[in-house]
């Protein structure tokens, strides 16, 4: 009885401490109007969807026509040496995501999320547009290493997509996280197919010997930054949810004793001392959600670099002889059933399965869809054109399906003090597996064009392998008692 006392009165406190909001907290006046309302915001869901659409278009823009800008610059001896300088350029962007995902998920703890949100999209306005003028090799490398440092908003919007959204719809919140982050890495690469080389393909808009001549590739790339200007203007009205204020800590660290049934309360009866707090770092179920992340990233970026380059590569290396444009088609409709398919059928699928199982059965079953590519090259005209793009969007969401249910398990792992850093956890460690992927996925890639008459899985079959092994693991690693998923 006693017991239940304890129970009863710490609930009337916790019910108690939920009802104080502060009139200058920005954190505390969306909380308010969550409890006001039990529906989802719309106009949130669209800010989050044009922040990390933003932040994401960069990143895969450049894969259809790197190998073309590469060729360019003149500094590859051979044709079959092309897609290793491509890695190269594709792993600058994610070794600087690396390198300070961590420095921006604690600046957003401390000074909010949209201060984070914001300058991240400033970045792309500015060092996109310079990549797009990039006219060597070292130039290229050095504005994409600059626009993936200093762009660190990807980690701190899926923080602020749980916190911005009631407990119930935060499977939506993070959904249309990853549902703009899906489509920005194939819509990107889109625009990248449609936009490069308009000299070439849009002679009667673009005339010889312009400026649009001199520098091949700056169209997409300001078309993007232009879109970047547009959404750092619509983010002036982007709410924050960080709380200002240090009582934000204490409630959150009384909420987190009162789910354990009052054992602090108990503890403190009973003189015996509290509990030390544990380091981010020994929070397993956040660390192994991220582990197995990392190692589908790992496969996801590769995969999106030896796709572009097998596409566009010759038939005499096993490639499929696609112009950038095809490229930008075969995604374009890609990224037109992401958005469908997260708007309308993940949330449902998920929650009759659950992340875990979810993530589990799509890895499984893109494994043997990945190793038939390189049987793809029997096809022609039409019939490819169909065939590849079933098998592009199939893959494609079964990435983000897979994406979207570890963002989920990472983000109950933490309370929402930690979100910031727990995501920017996420983010470096992720952007150190990417850093590898573009660069060893072209030099798989290049390997395996050198090999065409070997007996055992010649060509592009070795490549598609290479990566169905990663893929494997990582649908291993989702399996206790690696996997712990928090309760």
């Amino acid at each position: 009885m006693e017991e239940e006392g304890i129970r009863e009165s710490l609930v009337e406190k916790k019910e108690k401490k939920e009802q104080v909001y502060y009139e200058n907290c920005p954190g505390c006046k969306v909380d308010k109007e969550k409890h006001l309302r039990s529906d989802i915001s719309i106009l949130n869901l669209l800010y989050i969807w044009l922040a990390v659409l933003c932040g994401t278009l960069p990143v895969c823009s450049l894969f259809p026509f790197v190998y073309f800008m590469v060729k360019d610059f003149h500094i590859a001896e051979r044709e079959e040496d092309i897609s290793s300088y491509a890695g190269y350029v594709g792993s600058a962007f994610m070794l600087g995501r690396a390198l300070t995902s961590i420095l921006w998920g604690m600046v957003s703890d401390r000074y909010g999320r949209k201060p984070v949100i914001v300058f991240g999209v400033i970045t792309v306005v500015i060092f996109n547009t310079l990549f797009g003028l990039s006219t060597n090799l070292w130039m290229a490398i050095s504005m994409r290493f600059l626009l993936g440092s200093l762009n660190g908003l990807l980690g701190p919007i899926k923080a602020y997509a749980t916190e911005i959204c009631r407990e119930e719809h935060q499977a939506i919140g993070l959904s249309t996280v990853v549902a703009a982050w899906g489509v920005g890495l194939v819509v990107g690469p889109a625009l990248g197919g449609y936009l490069a080389q308009p000299v070439q393909k849009y002679p009667n808009i673009f005339p010889k010997n312009s400026f649009w001549d001199k520098f091949p590739y700056f169209l997409p790339c300001f078309i993007i930054s232009v879109f970047a200007f547009v959404v750092a203007i619509a983010c002036i009205w982007l709410p924050e949810t960080l709380h200002n204020h240090k009582d934000n800590i204490k409630s959150i660290d009384e909420n987190e004793s009162l789910e354990a049934g009052g054992s602090n309360e108990a503890e403190k009866d009973n003189n015996i001392p509290p509990k030390k707090k544990k380091s981010i770092f020994q929070n397993w179920p956040l660390m192994s959600s991220v582990i197995v992340y990392c190692v589908f990233s790992l496969h996801d970026i590769a995969y999106q670099e030896v796709f572009s380059l097998w596409a566009v590569s010759p038939r005499r290396l096993g490639g499929l002889n696609f112009t950038t444009d095809n490229v930008g088609t075969v995604l374009a409709i890609s990224g037109t059933a992401i958005i469908i398919y997260q708007l309308t059928l993940y949330p449902f699928i998920q929650k009759a399965c659950g992340p875990v199982t979810l993530a589990r059965l799509t890895g499984v079953l893109s494994i043997p869809l990945v190793q038939s590519y390189p049987f793809m090259t029997m096809f022609s005209g039409f019939t490819l054109y169909v065939v590849i793009s079933i098998a592009s969007i199939l893959k494609n969401v079964a990435t983000e399906t897979i994406a979207t249910g570890l963002f989920i398990l990472q983000n109950r792992a933490v309370e929402q003090h930690e979100r910031g850093a727990a995501n920017g956890i996420a983010m470096t460690a992720m952007s150190a597996f990417k850093t590898i992927g573009p660069a060893a996925g072209g030099a798989l890639l290049t390997w395996s064009q050198k090999r065409l008459d070997a007996s055992f899985l010649p060509g592009a079959h070795m490549v598609f392998f290479i990566l169905n092994v990663v893929e494997g693991l990582g649908v291993l690693l989702t399996f206790k008692p690696f996997l712990s998923v928090k309760k």
